[in-house]
């Protein structure tokens, strides 16, 4: 019998299925459709395809997005960008990332050294006044304007281009024109 019981924990352990999570309930769909297969990594970003965006007046960091590698899945909503924070003190934090209109966001690869590196990590909610406020600035003014995602990438890199989408109003002080 002794002989025996590991046999028996390993098929048991064989025929069963692991649990599954609630996130996978929830997104049975998604998971069927495909929409977090493995997508390949653009060229590392280069300094001369990089348009500045604004974040916020909390944060001394400087936003870039390698224009280049922005590309649109409008059917899933989802917007994909290599994206550049350089420190106050020159320091380049480079990363590849995807956006699902208007709600999620997922870093894809992270760079080093003029390398992409690292593996995809889960789709997690973009939040308001958080230290990852460029998602919340990227999805609300620039690629999910009316909540839904921009069309193209040249539609993204106008908005970048001119600070905001054209369709997102833009407030004015009392009595300003444009």
């Amino acid at each position: 019998m002794k002989r025996l019981l590991p046999l028996l924990v390993l098929l048991g352990a064989c025929a069963a299925t692991p649990p599954e999570s609630e996130w996978e309930r929830t997104n049975r769909d998604r998971l069927a459709q495909g929409v977090d297969e493995q997508v390949p990594l653009p060229p590392y970003p280069k300094r001369e395809n990089l348009v500045e965006f604004y974040v916020s007046a909390a944060t001394d960091f400087k936003y870039y997005i390698d224009a280049s590698t922005l590309s649109v899945s409008p059917r899933q909503r989802i917007v994909r960008y290599a994206m550049v924070a350089r420190s106050p003190n020159g320091v380049d934090n480079v990363s590849y990332e995807a956006i699902r209109c208007p709600e999620e966001y997922r870093v894809l690869a992270v760079g080093q050294g003029g390398k992409w590196g690292g593996r995809p990590g889960e789709w997690r909610p973009i939040t308001k006044g958080t230290t990852r406020g460029w998602q919340y600035a990227l999805s609300r003014k620039y690629f999910c304007p009316h909540r839904d995602s921009i069309q193209s990438r040249d539609e993204g890199v106008y908005a970048l281009q001119h600070g905001v989408h054209p369709a997102i109003e833009v407030e004015r002080p009392m009595g300003g024109s444009d």
